[in-house]
């Protein structure tokens, strides 16, 4: 695995910081319907990206995964302006403002999005690593999806031709203890979601999801394999997200002491934390950080509150194209 240096350290502060920051002005300009529909965040979550990030090669490798979508392709290269811009609806977003929340993609950066039906990218992702395979790309997919979806019957079939096949991906389940609003323990029998794999002889375990080295190293160990040829692994992050489900949420189902206890080992303040103990930086170079950060994030909000909103014919040409129909035109 490359080293953790320095530099990875105050990378991993800033990008992690800069996710967490870019999220909340999301749920503040939610809460001014500027933002409509679904708003699922990723806060508390930071630590399996940055980790992620680490492992991969950005140049080759792909991500897929649910509609906890808008910091990851950031992380994998994509303006941040324009992913704000398509939650706003606006023409300068990832898809002129036509996917939303919950469908953030980009075939350039390699992230195949952004799903709203719970576990749909589970065999999607799959098919992706197929693709390679088949191809001969030399690129492994990360394929990621919550608890819940760990209980749809399309993860099994995934699994069983994933083994087979000996596919390059690495399957994720970020594991933040609710699905939705149903606990683990209320949900499944199976409280320790990463033994499904035990059912198919696949390489699996389960992983620290608030800390981002713990992360890279099991994210580097699983990439390692699928790019051998040995075929998938799956990983358990075992995370929390302080936020609801969705802004929807009125989080019935959890204690204000249980989010608390959690964020005491928030990722952000370990890496802040690693980076005080070892002198990496000091208060003042963090406060630039932190300066830094909130320019860019306000710079987002303005580009997508500046940003037209799409003609409405994008609507038709986006979905529509008939040759011998004159009248309407594909456009995209």
């Amino acid at each position: 695995m490359q080293k953790i240096t320095k530099e990875v350290y105050l990378k991993w502060y800033e990008d992690m910081l800069f996710w967490r920051k870019f999220e909340d002005k999301l749920a503040a300009v939610y809460i001014q319907q500027k933002v409509r529909g679904f708003l699922h965040l990723y806060n508390g979550q930071e630590a399996i990206l940055a980790g992620a990030l680490h492992a991969m090669d950005l140049t080759k490798d792909k991500m897929i995964t649910a509609y906890r979508n808008h910091v990851q392709p950031i992380g994998m290269g994509v303006d941040p302006k324009r992913v704000m811009a398509e939650l706003f609806g606006k023409a300068t977003g990832t898809s002129q403002g036509l996917g939303g929340s919950m469908h953030i993609f980009s075939k350039e950066h390699r992230f195949y999005g952004g799903h709203g039906i719970v576990g749909g990218q589970i065999p999607l992702g799959a098919g992706i690593a197929f693709g390679d395979k088949y191809a001969g790309n030399d690129a492994v997919t990360l394929c990621c999806f919550g608890d819940g979806a760990a209980r749809q019957g399309s993860l099994h079939e995934t699994f069983n031709l994933a083994m087979l096949w000996k596919l390059p991906v690495v399957f994720v389940c970020e594991n933040n203890g609710y699905a939705m609003g149903t606990s683990v323990e209320r949900a499944s029998n199976h409280t320790e979601i990463w033994k499904l794999g035990l059912g198919y002889e696949m390489p699996c375990g389960p992983v620290d999801g608030m800390n981002p080295i713990k992360v890279a190293e099991a994210f580097d160990e699983a990439i390692k394999r699928a790019r051998r040829g040995d075929g998938p692994t799956f990983l358990e992050l075992k995370t929390y997200r302080y936020r609801g489900h969705s802004m929807s949420d009125a989080q019935h189902y959890r204690t204000k002491d249980e989010v608390a206890e959690y964020k005491k080992i928030d990722p952000i303040a370990q890496v802040k934390q690693i980076l005080f103990d070892k002198e990496y930086a000091t208060e003042a170079e963090i406060k630039d950080i932190d300066k830094r950060v909130k320019a860019l994030v306000n710079e987002c909000e303005k580009f997508a509150e500046e940003s037209p909103y799409p003609e409405k014919n994008v609507m038709y040409d986006a979905v529509y194209e008939q040759e011998d129909y004159p009248f309407i035109q594909h456009k995209i």
